[in-house]
């Protein structure tokens, strides 16, 4: 008896798989103010993948607590890396996320929706990030929550899939070394 598959039951998932083409989806991650969203709306234009803004999807009573100065636990963030994971499954592999991912359980929890997830970790100081975040006004995250990401931040430095990269270059520069590093030259 021989077993065929037809095609049109694919997913966006197997199809990517199965003709070696699985280069996402990707993670742009990092404490506050350090350019996720200017660079994730780079990155995926220049691509043709759709953006999933993470910060679009907390929860009001997360934006409220920002809003507010109160810096979110990890069962505030829980419900919200549940619903990011299901963006990315349900998008596939063309997708380019922005999330903070401060912790490696935030990061292993978004693994697990998705295996062989990658990460590009923006980094940068305390007062690097400071500065730009009181340069945003108007946003709900609060100055005063710097520090609270730091406290948080548990840097990918020997997490396999991640890519550090200095947040303070230009996005060209940031650009370059991500595509070089994702092997897509298409995409600069």
């Amino acid at each position: 008896m021989v077993f065929t598959q037809s095609l049109s039951f694919l997913t966006k998932w197997d199809s990517a798989i199965q003709n070696n083409q699985m280069i996402g989806p990707l993670v742009i991650m990092g404490v506050a103010g350090c350019g996720k969203s200017s660079f994730a709306a780079v990155l995926s234009q220049s691509l043709g993948w759709q953006l999933i803004e993470g910060d679009e999807f907390h929860p009001s009573e997360n934006v409220n607590k920002m809003r507010s100065g109160i810096a979110l636990t990890d069962e505030d963030r829980a419900g919200w890396l549940a619903v990011l994971a299901d963006e990315l499954v349900h998008r596939g592999p063309s997708a380019v996320l922005t999330c903070s991912a401060l912790k490696k359980a935030y990061r292993d929890r978004l693994r697990q929706s998705v295996p062989g997830l990658r990460f590009v970790h923006l980094d940068l100081t305390r007062e690097q990030s400071l500065a730009r975040v009181t340069q945003r006004p108007g946003h709900y995250f609060q100055p005063a929550l710097v520090d609270s990401q730091f406290a948080a931040l548990e840097k990918p430095l020997h997490e396999a899939g991640v890519l550090m990269v200095d947040a303070t270059q230009s996005i060209e520069t940031i650009q370059a070394q991500v595509c070089a590093w994702m092997q897509d030259k298409e995409c600069v």
